[in-house]
């Protein structure tokens, strides 16, 4: 807390200022502006930021200083909250075979983020655990303070145990494990040999290939009765009265010796050596033996048959491009190294990317196929690359492969392109430019410096733009007048490169003119404007749309009207739907037919049965049932003789026949009955006969309904 001793006298106001109040990081230290009490916002890290230097101030209501600042100096005291860390997770260390207790292996590291001067900063070094425990199972010890591992018992012997495994564990609180936090490590500690095996081996004679590297030429034996060896360290053998550099000598205690070179059966097809084997090394005291030891050696070389070779590979040739199909660029051939062989050598292409190119088949010379671009996507670095094959015809063949290079030179082949290809201005000057350029896919010298020109044909492109250069690349198109009428307009530009000769290309670019606003940017408006429609086209374009909608909202209501009628009126069919000169259909449920064309009510049937019981005989109307006696019909017997079914068949439909009552009553069409009122007789009083008293010629005229009775009652002749 900090107070003022006037805080009695006038009301002051506290506040605090540095690193971690309103410098970064930013809000840690907080105060109470009216009683001075500082407050810490969030966890400290001491390891993040150990200490902070403040200013406190004290200032009255109106902000005038009351006192002069002070400093404060914030301390963040240590916690143990970090554990040891080793530098490595693993540590790799040797010591040699035989050394005495106490000799050094190697030092492992481990640092504790916390503070060093205190308790939790102070690490200590132990060994847990080592692997294997043999001949003893505490071999080393470390250092606690430093680290420093050595060596603490006598015994390594690298011919039993070649490495040790040791876990190292390093804790703080100076290596208290109850309150101090741990971490460990592994250490591998090699067992390095020590030279106390003289070296050995046998001669044998060995034959190898024509042009071998690696063929196994010698053989480095154990030594009789199975005694140990050391490691190549302290046995490298080197060879003595050989050729320079025939022989290669690894030095490995058991792997064979190999060819430094290869050899070649045409130059040398057999070789006499004397090798010496020795120890760089002086053997371990108290061995006795001698430290080196020789041996003759004949190697035959056995002729094989080696591939072609190209002498110069990768093989490079500098032309122009554009070059004409069938030129000849080179001849690349190939050497067969056989020459004791008589054998053809024959060449085909392995890769030829954009296939430009051809090879003979028998000299190797190389032709174009087709126009070399160096533009083309197949160039790399201005280098058009092939693979070509040379196979000869020996037992097994052999072939070889090379490279040819082609380094294109650059001729102004390429016409300039203007950029961009649309743009967009102001119709008014001054407001904006549009800045151009051009791209060409030449290099240099032909490209840039470019031209840039407005054709004098049509005359308005002059009128109406300029071109302003800037530098050999760019340039500015801008409106020569003070008005262009928004719009998209196509201004075509004249590029030329400086190429020799030059090349120019005469490029559109599209402008679209629009309105602009204060800033000099389209406005929505003119935007459309300049896409090429005017206000009066936008409103006609409205007017359109608007009468599309109308018209199709207007057939929709019709459409629903319709189909409103068509509810209402199911029983009427519209003319254009009239079926009375067409087929009808009787598998419809309904009240019948109304037709409005004829007078139905001649058909209505009277109330009383007066008119039947008072008619004259013979006449009758075919619609009513007869009255009179019905005609009686044969009993079907209960046990039918097959003999009796024709003859009852026979007489029930001569009973039918004869029955005046069975319908249909000598009629086509039955009527329902229509109600009373009907002035006009019954149609039974119709005499049926054929008598030709009377003339029915007028039914033809009555229509296709009346068509039947046309013909049975018309003037046609009778069957």
């Amino acid at each position: 807390q900090i107070r003022s001793d006037k805080d009695k006298e006038i009301h002051i106001r506290y506040s605090i200022t540095g690193v971690g109040a309103d410098q970064p990081p930013m809000e840690v230290f907080s105060i109470d502006p009216v009683s001075g009490r500082m407050y810490v916002t969030r966890p400290m890290d001491r390891e993040e930021r150990a200490s902070y230097h403040l200013r406190a101030h004290a200032v009255d209501m109106n902000g005038n200083k009351v006192e002069n600042p002070i400093d404060l100096y914030i301390y963040v005291i240590d916690m143990n909250d970090n554990r040891p860390e080793f530098i490595n997770q693993v540590y790799n260390g040797s010591v040699d075979e035989g050394s005495k207790p106490g000799t050094y292996v190697m030092t492992v590291t481990a640092n504790d983020a916390d503070d060093s001067t205190t308790a939790n900063g102070m690490v200590r070094y132990r060994i847990v655990t080592q692997t294997p425990q043999s001949p003893s199972q505490n071999m080393f010890t470390i250092n606690s303070e430093t680290g420093d591992i050595v060596t603490v018992a006598a015994g390594l012997d690298r011919e039993k145990v070649q490495q040790y495994i040791v876990i190292v564990q390093a804790t703080d609180m100076e290596g208290n494990l109850n309150y101090g936090l741990s971490n460990t490590a592994t250490a591998i500690i090699t067992v390095t040999d020590v030279n106390d095996n003289p070296p050995e081996f046998t001669t044998s004679t060995v034959s190898t290939n024509s042009g071998a590297r690696t063929h196994s030429v010698l053989v480095i034996p154990g030594s009789e009765g199975g005694a140990r060896w050391d490691t190549p360290r302290h046995a490298p053998a080197w060879a003595h009265s050989l050729p320079h550099g025939l022989l290669s000598a690894p030095g490995s205690r058991d792997t064979m010796q190999h060819f430094a070179a290869a050899v070649d059966y045409e130059m040398n097809r057999a070789f006499m050596l004397t090798v010496m084997v020795s120890n760089q090394a002086p053997l371990a005291s108290g061995i006795q033996m001698s430290f080196q030891s020789t041996a003759g050696v004949t190697i035959s070389v056995t002729d094989v048959n080696e591939a072609p070779y190209f002498p110069t590979n990768h093989k490079l040739i500098r032309l122009e491009e554009g070059v004409p199909t069938g030129t000849v660029l080179t001849t690349f051939s190939a050497v067969d190294p056989d020459r004791f062989m008589q054998q053809a050598v024959r060449y085909s292409k392995l890769s030829d990317p954009a296939n430009w190119l051809n090879i003979n088949a028998t000299n190797g010379q190389i032709t174009t196929a087709a126009v070399l671009d160096r533009e083309s996507d197949y160039i790399k670095n201005n280098v058009y690359e092939a693979t070509f094959l040379a196979a000869d015809n020996g037992i097994p063949p052999a072939s070889g492969t090379g490279t040819l290079q082609i380094y294109l030179i650059d001729i102004n082949d390429n016409a300039p392109e203007l950029l961009p290809k649309e743009a967009q201005i102001c119709e008014k000057p001054n407001l904006n430019v549009i800045n151009i350029t051009a791209a060409d896919a030449d290099i240099d010298p032909n490209v840039g410096p470019f031209v840039f020109e407005l054709p004098s044909v049509p005359s308005a492109v002059r009128k109406n733009w300029t071109i302003t250069r800037l530098n050999g690349d760019y340039a500015q198109l801008s409106l020569r007048i003070m008005y262009l009428e928004a719009g998209v307009y196509d201004v075509p530009i004249i590029v030329t490169d400086s190429g020799n000769p030059p090349l120019y290309n005469t490029s559109v670019i599209k402008v679209k003119v629009c309105p602009c606003d204060e800033n000099g940017d389209c406005t929505t408006i003119g935007a459309v404007a300049a896409a090429g429609l005017g206000t009066g086209a936008i409103i006609a374009i409205l007017i359109c749309i608007i009468i599309l909608l109308t018209m199709v909202l207007l057939f929709v209501v019709w459409m629903k009207r319709r189909e409103k009628e068509r509810h209402t009126k199911q029983l009427l069919i519209d003319p254009e739907d009239d079926v009375r000169d067409n087929i009808l259909k009787y598998d419809e449920e309904g009240g019948g037919e109304e037709d409005q064309d004829y007078d139905l009510s001649q058909l209505q049937q009277p109330e009383t049965m007066d008119h039947v019981l008072n008619k004259t005989p013979g006449v009758r109307r075919v619609d009513e049932r007869p009255i009179g006696a019905e005609p009686q019909y044969p009993i079907r017997p209960v046990i039918p003789h097959p003999g009796d079914i024709g003859d009852f068949i026979n007489e029930g439909l001569r009973a039918a026949d004869n029955d005046p009552t069975a319908p249909p009553y000598d009629s086509l069409l039955v009527f329902d009955y229509e109600g009373s009122g009907s002035t006009a007789g019954s149609v039974s009083s119709l005499n049926s006969s054929s008598s030709g008293d009377q003339d029915y010629d007028y039914l033809n005229d009555w229509g296709p309904r009346f068509k039947k009775l046309a013909d049975m009652y018309g003037g046609g002749e009778e069957d």
